[in-house]
């Protein structure tokens, strides 16, 4: 089996919008959720949600979205793209430049993308509505393709020219978790040089709203403390989108080109519940197993782990399954390893969640510090004999676990390791 680093990364999230912002708002635990004005109706019990900022894309045609001027994309391209398409595309920018790849590198045989988003409700509504109210042959040709999920696959591939393997992941909170896992098996067992991660949503009413009807969302309007994973008082997750992609690349290409690194993608596992279509197992029993194949197969001890970066949404449920699994791995341990949830800072991503918080380990493990979880008043008693921190710490985490789960009770554990 190759080794895998992590050799590049790009960021378009409600905390920053490249690397210096994202590590800055980590570190000072500066979060970016406001009181959304979507939301500011009487009808409406959800005030808040983290949205992007520098963005406009909140209208149905896509040559009146504003974006930074540093990104250039044509016209021909964007008619093609969600929202979450060109934030895809500004992230994939980012990376590539990080990792000081040519078009030469990417555009081969060796290199693939795998990605994972819901699709655009926003606009596969509006098509949609167009269709019934005007007409089918008065839809745009590529509204589909802009659409339905898989709308960053098919534009990344296609605008960056990727020739490699490539697919969409769907397993809602899991999604862009698995597409990383996969991804670090297809440099590992050789078949590819270099892969692309990519986690996105649209992160705007129709991607966030219909989780209210799950009472799902958090109904606080202090934005301060509406995301508030492991305190006694949480009340459900905050809505965010943006994207994150990650350059991952087998020792052998990252000795070729002298490719500077973040970390060792050392392993990953996977397991289900078996047990909810919605809600995790109390017990996180799926999530536990998760975690004991990804320490197995990496060849790590649960010892070893300095931090974890949860997935803790914020939602009663879901974090309490989490702090069970967790206590069945490390409960015993002499070293605790570090333990947050980012999620109090950037909201709850779905399919975005598991890229961005990859690259938020991959950021701690080489700048050095673990952030802490921020607004928490009062710790859940379930949580008792976990060392959830609430403040950043200025150490570097030699070995760091990111945990993922989704609807139908997927459950994906990511291991880093410091290279």
């Amino acid at each position: 089996m190759r080794k895998v680093y992590i050799t590049g990364l790009g960021f378009i999230t409600s905390i920053g919008n490249e690397a210096g912002s994202v590590s800055e708002s980590l570190r000072e635990l500066r979060h970016g959720i406001i009181q959304y004005p979507p939301f500011q109706k009487n009808d409406i019990p959800v005030k808040v949600a983290a949205p992007i900022r520098d963005f406009q894309t909140n209208t149905t045609d896509p040559e009146d979205w504003i974006f930074p001027a540093r990104y250039n994309i044509r016209r021909e391209a964007l008619r093609g793209m969600a929202p979450h398409g060109v934030y895809s595309y500004c992230a994939m920018q980012q990376a590539v430049e990080d990792a000081k790849l040519t078009e030469a590198d990417w555009s081969d045989l060796y290199t693939g993308l795998y990605a994972a988003s819901a699709g655009s409700p926003f606009l596969l509504t509006h098509h949609v509505e167009r269709m019934r109210k005007v007409g089918v042959m008065r839809c745009p040709p590529l509204g589909v393709v802009a659409s339905i999920s898989g709308t960053v696959n098919f534009n990344l591939v296609s605008q960056f020219k990727i020739k490699g393997a490539s697919t969409g992941f769907s397993s809602a909170c899991a999604s862009s978790a698995h597409a990383l896992g996969f991804a670090y098996d297809e440099i590992a067992l050789g078949r590819q040089r270099r892969m692309f991660v990519v986690g996105a949503e649209d992160g705007n009413v129709e991607s966030i709203l219909p989780f209210a009807g799950m009472r799902a969302l958090s109904l606080q309007t202090n934005p301060s403390i509406a995301s508030r994973p492991f305190d006694v008082a949480r009340d459900g997750f905050v809505g965010t989108g943006g994207a994150t992609v990650l350059v991952l690349e087998g020792e052998e290409e990252v000795e070729r080109r002298g490719a500077k690194v973040y970390c060792e993608v050392a392993g990953w596992g996977q397991a289900s519940d078996g047990y909810n279509v919605a809600i995790s197992h109390p017990d996180g029993a799926g999530l536990r197993v998760a975690i004991e194949n990804a320490l197995k197969y990496s060849d790590i001890t649960s010892e070893a782990v300095d931090y974890v970066n949860a997935h803790a949404t914020s939602t009663p449920i879901g974090d309490l399954s989490e702090a069970r699994a967790l206590k069945a791995i490390f409960g015993h341990s002499p070293t605790r390893p570090a333990i947050s949830s980012t999620k109090a800072l950037t909201g709850h991503g779905l399919s975005l969640a598991g890229a961005m918080e990859a690259g938020f380990c991959a950021l701690a493990i080489r700048e050095g510090f673990m952030p802490g979880s921020a607004h928490i008043t009062q710790i859940d008693p379930a949580c008792d004999g976990l060392n959830i921190i609430r403040s950043t710490l200025p150490h570097r985490p030699n070995v760091v676990l990111s945990n993922s789960s989704g609807f139908g009770g997927a459950n994906v554990c990511l291991v880093f390791r410091a290279a």
